[in-house]
Order: structure tokens, then C-alpha cells, then sequence
């Protein structure tokens, strides 16, 4: 299994920025696709963004011009920028590995396939 850890959130007021790190060990076949979900209190995790090796990345409609996914396979770091930030987008956010990027973009849940981070919590008030 891939070994995962997040780090960067905090708390912001709306409009406010924030940038996600995600540290990973590397095993390339399983981090072909790696990608950042979140999970507000209640509610079900769900995917954010995603991002192949070879650059393909897809997001929510939620954060679409607003965060951008990156990712750095030197330095074995998946990145997260967060712009015009909303209360909405309050959550613990997970960083994520597969070795499918389809399989990542179509996840819901928490399914055994992908491997996890502890998560980062994300508070954005008004």
C-alpha cells in the first residue's frame, strides 16, 4: 500500500487561499492516479480533483477555476491549490492513490481500491 500524508489545512475566511501537500512513497504502478477527496461532517466522502502521470486531470464541477491539482513525481508530493475559497468547501480533505485514473475520477465513498491519507481539515468561514 501507498503511504500517504497530508498537510496544509487551516482555517480561512472566505475568499482566502490555501495550498494541500500530500507527501506519498512513491511506489510508481500505484500512483499512476492520485487525487484529493473531502469530507464534511454528515456527509459522504466525495472526489476534488485528479491527476494522471501523464498530466490528465479532472475536477469536480464544485472547484472547477477555483483549485488546481499537481503534482511533483521527483519529490513524490501531490499538490492542491485552493483559490476563492466558500464555507462550502469546509471539510477534511484526503489525498488519494490508485493505480486507474478512472477508477479515482468515478470513487465514491471510501472504497478499499484506493489507498488513503489521515487528512488535512479545511475550515472556511463567512
Amino acid at each position: 500500500r501507498v503511504q500517504l500524508t497530508e498537510t496544509g489545512g487551516d482555517s480561512v475566511q472566505a475568499g482566502g487561499s490555501l495550498s494541500l501537500s500530500c507527501v506519498h512513497s512513491g511506489n510508481r504502478h500505484s500512483t499512476f492516479a492520485m487525487g484529493w477527496f473531502r469530507q464534511a461532517p454528515g456527509k459522504q466522502r466525495e472526489g476534488v480533483a485528479a491527476i494522471h502521470r501523464d498530466g490528465t486531470t479532472y475536477y469536480a464541477d464544485s472547484v472547477k477555476g477555483r483549485f488546481t491539482v499537481a503534482r511533483d513525481d521527483d519529490k513524490n508530493i501531490l499538490y492542491l491549490q485552493m483559490n476563492s475559497l466558500k464555507p462550502e468547501d469546509t471539510a477534511k480533505y484526503y489525498c488519494a492513490a490508485d493505480e486507474f485514473l478512472l477508477r479515482m475520477r468515478d470513487a465514491s465513498g471510501v472504497p478499499d481500491f484506493l489507498d488513503w491519507g489521515h487528512g488535512t481539515q479545511v475550515i472556511v468561514s463567512s
